[in-house]
This record gives structure tokens, C-alpha cells and sequence, in this order.
């Protein structure tokens, strides 16, 4: 009798054993101190612009570490979502692509400060407009009434997207 006993209860141990293995997914850790935090998106916070004597600049500050970036020539520039036309003057517009990136919070509170929908009056710079922030896509697009030439680089601490329109030398507004 007292053999059934010790047998039933390492059973019992076995079965109770696998159950809980059974819970864990294979592969996963159970170090808590290796756990990582996922990345936080990153957050655009801001467009600044400035006239210097060759070129024209346009600054996007970004929180968080730089998304991945592009900058596409369009015919027009259109408000995501609604595709409705952006009314900005202009021949030549930019299209500016943060993605993934947001410009709200996790509550859905905007953290952009920068212009929603600006004319400027640069040598090249005619206005910025905020066209996106949808699906983890910033779009912001520029207005020119020139095609534009133009470089672009990232700047760092804090974390920032420079596009540079070059423009004659001695070229005023």
C-alpha cells in the first residue's frame, strides 16, 4: 500500500511539473533582470525653418531615437487620411516621411508644436504644412515656387532631420 502512495504522489509531481512547463513558452526566458522594455516610438516635436546666405533651412525635432526618413518629390501635397488637397502655394512640393514615428502621445494628445499649415517667405522656402500623423507615419510637406535643390543629414542630442535648399548666393526674400 504504501508503495502505491509514493508512486501516485511522484505522478501527481510529474503531472504537476509538466502542466506548469507546459505554461512557458519555449525559449522564453524567466530572468526577469534581462527583460527589456520595448522601444518607445519616436515622437515628432517640432518644425523650425531659417533663411541663411546660400541656402534655406528646414529642422525637424524629433524625441526618441531618429526614425528612418524620406524625402519624395511630389506634385501636390495632401492631408493623410482625408486626401484633401493641402492649400499651400507652391510649384514644387516635398514630401518629409517619419516612419514609425508619431506626433501624439500615447493618450492621443499632440506633442507637435511646430506650424500645422505656414506660409514663409524664404528665397526658397515658400511654407510647411504638418500633412500626417496616421498609422505611425509623420508626413510634413514643403512648398516652393522653384524646383528645389536640396541635402539632407541628421543631427544629434538632441535628435534632429536638416533639410538644406540651396538657393543663389546673395539671394534675398
Amino acid at each position: 500500500m504504501l508503495h502505491r502512495q509514493s508512486l501516485a504522489a511522484v505522478a501527481a509531481g510529474i503531472l504537476l511539473a509538466a502542466g506548469i512547463g507546459a505554461t512557458i513558452p519555449a525559449g522564453a526566458s524567466t530572468d526577469r533582470s534581462r527583460a527589456t522594455t520595448p522601444p518607445s516610438t519616436s515622437l515628432v516635436v517640432n518644425a523650425r525653418w531659417g533663411g541663411h546666405p546660400s541656402f534655406d533651412r528646414l529642422v525637424v525635432d524629433v524625441r526618441g531615437a531618429m526614425p528612418p526618413v524620406t524625402v519624395t518629390p511630389v506634385g501636390a501635397l495632401h492631408y493623410d487620411g482625408s486626401g484633401e488637397r493641402v492649400p499651400l502655394k507652391g510649384k514644387y512640393f516635398l514630401e518629409i516621411r517619419f516612419s514609425p514615428a508619431a506626433a501624439h502621445d500615447d493618450s492621443g494628445r499632440s506633442v507637435y508644436q511646430g506650424p500645422r499649415l505656414l506660409k514663409i517667405s524664404l528665397p526658397m522656402l515658400k511654407g510647411v504644412a504638418l500633412t500626417g500623423d496616421f498609422e505611425g507615419v509623420v508626413t510634413i510637406g514643403a512648398a516652393f515656387d522653384t524646383k528645389p535643390t536640396y541635402k539632407t543629414f541628421t543631427l544629434h542630442s538632441p535628435e534632429r532631420f536638416v533639410l538644406d535648399i540651396n538657393h543663389p548666393v546673395g539671394c534675398r526674400a
